[in-house]
């Protein structure tokens, strides 16, 4: 069965999606060593049915508290398939970091972008298909709190879940691309036993 990980931050509609996509199929307990609380479920979608993770609200993941560690070891374990990161409209610039955060560690991304509905009422005004080609993953609108959008975000799931061209890597220009490559062929070469992908801990 393949796994989905909701991340988003606080308060951004995410385990609202989480409670619509498992309904009554979910159970809660906590993280291995830590208090964190550690809600799965699972979601059937056409003929598939899917394991559904909600990983504690952050704004980052930097490692500063324990939230930000759980999220952060289990996206870089690659302990699922996709990952769905739901942004509140309402606030893009703030929401977009962690979105960034998660594109660093080269995870593959289908972006939710919730409480459209709000940020329309604000005459926030977003272009999806430009959004989408700048951050270079796919995104869809939804609204959480009714179950809009639901249906369409599981469709470019499972037409993202399997792709490995989906979106092309992330760019800062030639002359910091060199230097990253540098300093990850150094880590390649020197570095002992670890668990975290080298290309992410040469961004560090």
């Amino acid at each position: 069965m393949k796994t989905i990980a909701l991340v988003g931050n606080p308060n951004s509609g995410k385990t609202t999606i989480f409670n619509v996509l498992t309904g009554t199929n979910q159970h809660v307990g906590n993280w291995p060593g830590v208090t964190v609380e550690k809600k799965e479920g699972k979601v059937k979608y056409g003929e598939n049915e899917y394991a559904v993770i909600d990983l504690p609200g952050t704004y980052g993941l930097g490692g500063y508290s324990e939230d930000e560690i759980v999220a952060r070891d289990y996206i870089l374990k690659r302990d699922h398939d996709i990952i769905i990161n739901v942004v509140d409209a309402t606030n893009l610039e703030r929401n977009l970091y962690l979105t960034t955060l998660l594109l660093e560690m080269n995870a593959k991304v289908v972006i939710a972008l919730n409480m459209f509905d709000e940020a329309k009422n604000r005459q926030v005004q977003i272009d999806i298909d430009k959004l989408s080609k700048k951050i270079g993953v796919p995104v869809v609108p939804t609204v959480a709190s009714k179950a809009k959008g639901i249906n369409d975000l599981m469709q470019v799931v499972e037409q993202t879940i399997d792709r490995e061209d989906y979106r092309e890597p992330i760019s800062y220009g030639k002359f910091l691309d060199e230097k990253i490559v540098f300093i990850r062929d150094l880590i390649e070469q020197y570095k002992k036993e670890t668990e975290y992908p080298s290309d992410w801990l040469a961004l560090k």
